[in-house]
């Protein structure tokens, strides 16, 4: 299994409205780093829903429900989507300033590379983050 964190700003796309959308597609990503770990995306894997901008909170959990497939916003076939669908909100939102004095998580792409939207994480990122949210 692999982990990913995904940004959205909450005025755009909310953790509340994808739950009750209860599946989308990981649309309007126009950066290579982030496409190219779109593409890692796996069936299953499970992916940290963050709230950036307004927030800058870590609020839930998802499951990649379909791989990559061509954005349907788009006819550049440089730009993919995966399909997501809400597995669970925390019980605590982990935000940005707590995330960044945990030492454990000082190298991640959320405090490295704050402006990527689709990251990869560690399992053991994953688990500190889920931990922090309990």
């Amino acid at each position: 299994m692999n982990y990913f964190l995904v940004k959205s700003e909450p005025f755009k796309y909310s953790w509340e409205q994808f739950n009750k959308d209860g599946r989308t597609f990981w649309d309007g990503v126009r950066n290579y780093q982030a496409r190219n770990n779109i593409k890692l995306m796996k069936e299953g894997d499970l992916v940290l829903f963050y709230h950036s901008n307004e927030g800058k909170n870590v609020v839930g959990i998802a499951k990649v429900v379909r791989e990559f497939y061509q954005d349907p916003t788009t006819d550049d076939a440089n730009w993919v989507v995966v399909d997501l669908s809400p597995v669970e909100t925390l019980k605590n939102p982990v935000s940005l300033e707590q995330i960044k004095a945990e030492e454990s998580l000082k190298e991640i792409s959320l405090v490295k590379q704050g402006r990527l939207s689709v990251m990869q994480l560690k399992a053991t990122e994953f688990d500190k983050i889920l931990e922090m949210g309990s």
